[in-house]
C-alpha cells in the first residue's frame, strides 16, 4: 500500500518533536478538528496522540499498491513422499513439534534422519522444507543432505530469502541436477569463495582433468590462503595426471601451499617426488646385519626445503630427528618391503642402531611414528594393521605410535570396529574416546556390546557420569538401537538415586527414539 501526501499531514513536525523533544520543538498546530481535540497539558502525551490521529489518517488515505507478480510454480518433484509419522518426526527434531524429555538432545540426532531419509530418496512435506532450510542454515554439517531432501522446492524457495543463498552453493550430488542456477564458468569466476570450492570439488568427483584445468586457469590469480584449500580439492580423484601441476606448486611462494602440494604428491608412489624421497629414505636407513642403521639427514638443503620440509622443527622436536621423520613419512611404504624382503609385521621388530655411535634404540620410535604418518597419507591399511597390531594388555603398551584412531581410520568399517570392541573389553572407556570416534556409526553390534558392558563396568566401580560424559554424548549416536534393552536393564538394575540410572534412563529412551525414527523411514 502507498500512502500519498496529504495536506496539512504535518508528520514530519511531530517527527522533529519526537527526535529533540517537546521542550525544544513546539507541538505543530492543530490542522484538523479531531487534532484540535487533544489535551495538550502534557505535551509528551499529546505528541503521541497527534502521532496516532496522524498515522490512522495517513493509512485511511492509502492506495492499493501495483500487484506483484506471480511467480511461476516449483519444478514438480517425483520422489515418494515421505512417510506419515516419519514427517512427524522431522517435525519433532527441527523443533516444530513437541518432543521427548527422555531421549537426548534431539538436534543431535537430526543428521541420522536426514542423512537415513536421503538414502531412501524420499520427498519431504513443503512444510516442513522451511524450517529445515532455517535450521541447515545455522549448521553447515547439514547443508548437503538438506539440500538434496528440499528437492527441487528448495531451490525454488532460496532466491526468496537471503538467509537461504547457501542452498545455491552447497554440492549436493542427487539425480535432481546441481543445486546453482548460475551457469558454471560463472561460478568460477564471480562466485564467493564456499560456491567455488564447492564446484571445484563437485567438478573433480566426477571429470579430475577438467577440474584441474579449470584451476590452473585461475592459479596464478588466487590468494595464498584459498590456493591452500584449492589444492585439498585434488584429493578427489587425485592421480599421475596432477603430478605436473603439483610440482610446480612446490615452487609456490606460500610455504602452506608448497607443503600441501608435497603432501599430495606423497601420496602418489610413483611420483618424481616419491622417488626423490626414497633416495633420501635409503640414505637414512640401511638394512644389515639384521638390524636397521639409521644416519639422520645431517641438513635439510634446498632440494628438501622445495620437496616441503621445513629447515625448522613446528613441535620443537631436535633438527636430524624432524627432518629424519619427514622424509620418512614422506617415502613410499613400499620402499622397505622391497629393499628388505621382510613385510611390515618383520620391519616392526628389527632393531634399530645408530650408524655413527652404535646406540640407536631412541630412533626406533622416530621411525615408528614416521611410517604411521606414511600409512595414513598412503592409506596402506596393511601397514596400518602391522602398526596397530592386537589391542595392548592392561598394564602392557601396544606398537602404535601416535594416534590409534588415524591408523584405524585406514582399516575397513568392520575392522576397525572389531579392533576397537576388543580395545574396550580389555581397557574401558577411558582412552576410547578417539577410537570410538574413528568408527562408523551406528557401531557394530559387537562394538555395542562392548561399550554397554564397559558402562555397566563403570557405573559397578563407582565412577561419575560426568567422567565419560564425551564417551556418553556419542552413545546415543553411534549405539546399535538393538541394544536398548540391554541398557534398559541397566537402568532397573541400577539404584534409582544414583546419576548413573538417570544415565542409563537416557541413554535408553534415546535408543528407543533412534530405533522407532529408522523404522518409520523403512516405511
Amino acid at each position: 500500500m502507498t500512502a500519498p501526501a496529504v495536506a496539512g499531514d504535518q508528520w514530519a513536525d511531530l517527527q522533529g518533536a519526537a527526535l529533540l523533544g517537546t521542550d525544544r520543538r513546539p507541538l505543530p498546530e492543530p490542522g484538523t478538528p479531531l487534532a484540535g481535540s487533544v489535551d495538550r497539558t502534557d505535551p509528551a502525551t499529546a505528541l503521541l496522540d497527534l502521532a496516532a490521529l496522524a498515522t490512522v489518517r495517513r493509512r485511511a488515505g492509502a492506495l492499493p499498491g501495483p500487484a506483484v507478480e506471480t511467480p511461476a510454480p516449483a519444478p514438480a518433484d517425483t520422489r515418494p513422499a515421505l512417510p506419515e509419522l516419519a514427517a512427524r518426526r522431522l517435525a519433532v527434531l527441527l523443533g516444530t513439534r513437541g518432543g521427548h524429555g527422555s531421549t537426548a538432545n534431539l538436534a543431535e540426532l537430526l543428521p541420522q534422519w536426514l542423512s537415513a531419509a536421503r538414502a531412501h530418496g524420499y520427498r519431504l512435506p513443503p512444510a516442513l522444507v522451511p524450517a529445515l532450510l532455517d535450521t541447515a542454515r545455522a549448521r553447515s554439517e547439514l547443508r548437503a543432505d538438506a539440500v538434496t531432501l528440499a528437492g527441487p522446492l528448495g531451490r525454488w524457495l532460496a532466491p526468496l530469502n537471503p538467509d537461504w543463498r547457501y542452498v545455491t552453493r552447497t554440492a549436493a550430488d542427487t539425480d535432481l541436477g546441481e543445486a546453482a542456477d548460475r551457469p558454471a564458468e560463472l561460478v568460477w569466476q564471480e562466485g564467493l569463495f564456499a560456491e567455488r570450492v564447492a564446484h571445484l570439488t563437485r567438478l573433480r568427483r566426477t571429470d579430475p582433468a577438467a577440474g584441474l584445468a579449470l584451476l590452473a586457469s585461475t592459479w596464478s590469480t588466487e590468494r595464498a590462503e584459498d590456493r591452500v584449500l584449492f589444492l585439498d580439492s585434488l584429493q578427489d580423484g587425485l592421480s599421475g595426471a596432477d603430478e605436473e601441476f603439483l610440482e610446480a606448486a612446490l615452487g609456490d611462494r606460500s610455504k602452506n601451499v608448497r607443503a600441501t602440494a608435497a603432501e599430495l604428491l606423497s601420496t602418489l608412489p610413483g611420483s618424481a617426488l616419491a622417488g626423490r624421497m626414497a633416495a633420501r629414505a635409503r640414505e637414512a636407513v640401511r638394512y644389515e646385519g639384521g638390524r636397521l642403521h639409521i644416519t639422520p639427514p645431517a641438513g635439510c638443503d634446498a632440494a628438501m626445503q622445495r620437496d616441503g620440509i621445513p629447515v625448522k622443527s613446528p613441535t620443537g622436536r631436535g633438527e636430524r630427528a624432524w627432518w629424519f621423520g619427514e622424509v620418512v613419512a614422506a617415502a613410499p611404504l613400499a620402499l622397505w618391503t622391497a629393499d628388505t624382503g621382510l613385510t611390515p609385521d618383520r620391519l616392526l621388530t628389527v632393531p634399530t642402531v645408530d650408524a655413527a655411535d652404535g646406540g640407536g634404540a631412541e630412533w626406533a620410535e622416530d621411525l615408528r611414528e614416521a611410517w604411521a604418518r606414511a600409512a595414513v597419507r598412503q592409506q596402506d591399511a596393511g601397514w596400518a594393521r602391522a602398526l596397530l597390531g592386537a589391542p595392548p594388555r592392561p598394564g602392557r603398551a601396544g606398537r602404535t605410535p601416535g594416534a590409534p584412531a588415524k591408523l584405524l581410520a585406514v582399516l575397513p568399517p568392520a575392522e576397525r570396529a572389531a579392533w576397537t570392541a576388543a580395545f574396550v573389553q580389555t581397557h574401558g572407556l577411558g582412552d576410547a574416546f578417539q577410537l570410538l570416534g574413528a568408527c562408523a556409526t551406528p557401531w557394530t553390534p559387537p562394538l555395542s556390546t562392548a561399550v554397554v558392558a564397559a558402562l555397566k563396568r563403570a557405573a559397578e566401580l563407582g565412577s561419575y557420569p560426568w567422567s565419560h560424559s564425551g564417551v556418553l554424548g556419542m552413545t546415543e549416536r553411534a549405539l546399535a538401537p538393538e541394544t536398548a534393552p540391554a541398557v534398559e536393564a541397566l537402568a532397573a538394575d541400577t539404584s534409582p538415586d544414583t546419576a548413573w540410572a538417570d544415565t542409563f534412563t537416557r541413554l535408553a529412551g534415546t535408543l528407543r527414539f533412534r530405533q522407532a525414527m529408522l523404522a518409520e523411514l523403512a516405511g
